[in-house]
Parts: C-alpha cells; sequence; structure tokens
C-alpha cells in the first residue's frame, strides 16, 4: 500500500543524508518533496500542510543544522512526526466488567461480518470467550454469514428471529454472554449503502440500550479519503472509541491510514491485512513508519514468529542441522511452517535496509514454493527419508505428480544435497575452532 510513498520518501532522505551540511534551500526543497509525495499518497491536504510545518520548524532548528548528520536528523523528525500523526493515547482496545461489548459499525461493503469473525478469533488467542451478536437484520444471509465466520473462528453466535429489532437482540445478546460466562460481546450491526438518518439511529438506541465499551468503525482503506469523510461523520453521529482499517494488504496509496486519525482524533486500533481470519491485528504507528521509511520492522516479524512457528520443532530441526541429518521430510516440515508466516514478499518488506525495489529484484515467487511442495508431496515418505535412491524412472513419475519436469525435481534434489554438504562443512569448521580453543586453554 506505502510503495510509492515509501520509494519517494527515501529518495527524498538520501538526497538530504548524503549531504555533509545542509543549507535553508535543501531543506526547503527536501519539504517541498515531501508534500508532493504525501498528497500523491491520497493525505489528506490539511494534514500535509500541518505536518509539512512542523517538520520545517523543528529541522530548521540551530542544533539540527549545525549537526555532524543533519541529514540523519532530518530523518529522525520525519518519522517522529508521522508516528506522532497516528499515535493515540488510547490506541489499545479497553475491557469493562465482563462482557466487554464491542460495537462494530459502518457501511455496507466495508468487511463488518467478517471482520466481527476475525475480531473473535484475536481475542481467543489472547485467551477471551468472545461471543458474536448478529443485529444486521436487513442485508440478506447476514446473519448465516456471521455463522459461517463464528464457526470457523471458534466462537459462538448469537441469533434472533430478524422480524426482531436490533435494539432487543443486542439487549437480549448482552444478557445471554453474561449468563454463559461470555467475557466479550461484539456486536455486528447493519450498514447501509450511504450514510443516513435511520443507521445513525439504530446505533444510538443500541449504545443507550447497553453497555458499549468499544465502538468500532470499520472502515476500507482502499478507498481514501472517502475512508476519511465516512469515519469523521460518525465519530460526530455517535461518538467512536476507535477506527478498524480494513484492506491494508491492498495497493491504495494509504492516505486514509495516515489521515484518519489527525482528522478524526480518534485513534486506528485494528488494521485487517488479508481474507484470512488471522489477518487482523493491533495497529502500532511506529512499525508502520519504519516500513515506510526503509527501517524495517523486525518486532512484527519476531512476534509473527512467535505465534506461527513450533519451538519444539524448531529445537529438534536445529539438532538435525547440527548432526546432518537433515532430510526432504524435515524440509517440508521447515516450508509448511514458513507458509503460517505469510507471503515472502511481506516477510522481506520487514527486514531492514530492504525496499520494495531491493526486494522487486530478487524475483521473490510464492509460486515457486507451491512447486516445492507439490515436488515433495509426490514422492513417497521413504524417497523423502533417502532421496539417494531417486533414480531417472523415479524422477519422472514425481514429475508427473507435481506437474513439472524432470529437470525441476533433479534441480531441486541437486540443492538440497548440496544445502547438506554446506552444513557439514560447517558443522566440521565449528567442531575444529572448538578443539583448537580447548588445546589452546588446556
Amino acid at each position: 500500500m506505502f510503495e510509492n510513498l515509501s520509494d519517494r520518501l527515501q529518495n527524498t532522505f538520501a538526497k538530504l543524508t548524503g549531504k555533509g551540511r545542509l543549507s535553508e534551500n535543501d531543506i526547503d526543497q527536501a519539504m517541498r518533496e515531501i508534500r508532493l509525495a504525501l498528497l500523491e499518497a491520497d493525505v489528506n491536504y490539511k494534514v500535509v500542510k500541518k505536518f509539512v510545518k512542523n517538520v520545517k520548524e523543528k529541522a530548521m532548528g540551530e542544533d539540527i543544522m549545525k549537526s555532524l548528520t543533519p541529514g540523519q536528523m532530518v530523518v529522525k523528525i520525519v518519522r517522529e512526526e508521522l508516528i506522532d500523526l497516528m499515535a493515540d493515547d488510547n490506541q489499545a482496545l479497553t475491557y469493562s466488567s465482563p462482557p466487554t461489548v464491542i460495537l462494530l459499525c459502518g457501511l455496507q461493503g466495508a468487511g463488518k461480518t467478517t471482520h466481527a469473525g476475525k475480531l473473535a478469533k484475536l481475542y481467543i488467542k489472547k485467551g477471551h470467550r468472545p461471543l458474536l451478536i448478529a443485529c444486521d437484520v436487513y442485508r440478506p444471509a447476514a446473519v448465516d454469514q456471521l455463522k459461517v465466520v463464528g464457526k470457523q473462528a471458534g466462537a459462538q453466535v448469537f441469533t434472533r428471529p430478524t422480524d426482531q429489532s436490533p435494539v432487543d437482540i443486542a439487549k437480549e445478546g448482552v444478557w445471554e454472554a453474561k449468563k454463559t460466562g461470555h467475557d466479550i460481546a461484539i456486536i455486528d450491526t447493519a450498514g447501509r449503502l450511504q450514510i443516513d438518518r435511520d443507521l445513525m439511529q439504530e446505533l444510538r438506541d443500541i449504545k443507550e440500550a447497553v453497555p458499549v465499551q468499544e465502538t468500532l468503525l470499520v472502515v476500507d482503506a482502499m478507498t481514501g479519503q472517502e475512508a476519511v469523510n465516512v469515519a469523521d461523520t460518525f465519530n460526530k453521529e455517535i461518538e467512536l472509541t476507535g477506527i478498524i482499517l480494513s484492506k491494508m494488504d491492498g495497493d491504495a496509496r494509504g492516505g486514509a491510514a495516515l489521515s484518519v486519525r489527525a482528522v478524526t482524533e480518534k485513534p486506528i486500533k485494528l488494521v485487517g491485512t488479508g481474507e484470512k481470519l488471522d489477518d487482523l491485528s493491533e495497529f502500532h504507528p511506529d512499525r508502520l513508519v519504519s516500513r515506510i521509511l526503509g527501517m524495517g520492522d523486525v518486532l512484527t516479524l519476531i512476534e509473527k514468529a512467535e505465534a506461527s512457528l513450533d519451538e519444539e520443532k524448531a529445537r529438534q530441526m536445529e539438532d538435525k542441522l547440527r548432526k546432518s541429518q537433515m532430510d526432504l521430510n524435515d524440509f517440508y516440515d521447515q516450508i509448511q511452517q514458513m507458509k503460517k508466516l505469510g507471503p515472502l514478499e511481506d516477510l522481506l518488506g520487514m527486514i531492514p535496509g530492504l525496499n520494495q525495489k531491493a526486494i522487486a529484484g530478487m524475483n521473490v515467487d510464492d509460486k515457486q514454493v507451491v512447486r516445492i511442495e507439490a515436488i515433495l508431496t509426490s514422492m513417497t515418505d521413504e524417497e523423502r527419508r533417502n532421496p539417494d535412491m531417486i533414480n531417472s524412472s523415479r524422477r519422472e513419475r514425481i514429475a508427473k505428480g507435481s506437474g513439472t519436469s524432470p529437470v525441476t525435481v533433479n534441480r531441486l534434489l541437486k540443492q538440497f544435497k548440496e544445502t547438506k554438504k554446506m552444513m557439514k562443512k560447517m558443522n566440521k569448521l565449528q567442531k575444529n575452532k572448538k578443539n583448537l580453543f580447548q588445546r589452546f586453554f588446556k
């Protein structure tokens, strides 16, 4: 989403950091480029004007101009101002005495029902027991859709006949959550194709009927400034506590993420980054800014690894690598573990120093992983344990089963053998160093 903005800003900073000293003209030129980059990213023009003014005032300070690394100091200022643009003291989700009631609202098509399931899954991961309450009685199959995503998330869904009022359903649902020991009640409300009086009144009635702790608006980040306008209107009508930005994995320009908090004065609390129910995460402005500025996002990478990877399997794999006992079954297990982390391009984007151009130059292709997986699953367990037994006839069979060619199968086997040889050499070198060290201090 922020690829163009990231490239523009990084190019601007490269010019600044390449100079030993900065003149007032250098700062002015940089500010013009930053202003254009933000406007092209569809950031609200009032937000851009204030942002550039703040950065320029700080960048023109005497301490910065006389600094030994003025270019880097300007980068630091821009980073801090971008974080300040999106950060909020109330960024985290809040809780009340059980059940904590969360009201999801938004226009039709924004993804409220799907994000109700995603939110339930997120709370389940945190050890909570959420109950989904179906209050959209107008859209055909809305209740059935909530049942489906609820089942996928592992959360119970409270429903009532669609001729009942949403307010009554909300009251009964919250009471049911309290009675059955659910500590989170997520209310999925109706949307409209556009903001209207009936929609707002219904949301106000629900908020008066039940003790809502969080009023979260789901908006589509792909709609740019329209998302900001929708958020501003909802906030004025029903007073939001936070915003969920969906489709943050899209290829829009990203202006909504950079503008919505500044315009509404309400925090982005969660972001949807994909179609799967696991693709919802808490929003960290500092991490997003680091990625935009090409500084990576190591913390998110670590969190994804901790949540997705099997520690016991990792220890077993480490032991096998040390003893050079790795086979193709282990290789297949590693691929399954890596797939849990998400697309390779996204993972590479979290590594500091790797911008989109560098990643593009690597020819990262997730389809290559799929092809390798197909080849491995076309082998027998015995063949994966002992690749040396794979002769030409077996290669032909594996190639047909995986939809590849014998050449591709042979290339994979060759690469695997070379990897094993390399690991063996490294282990031998490590042992020799250890023996030398022990002899030296004997």
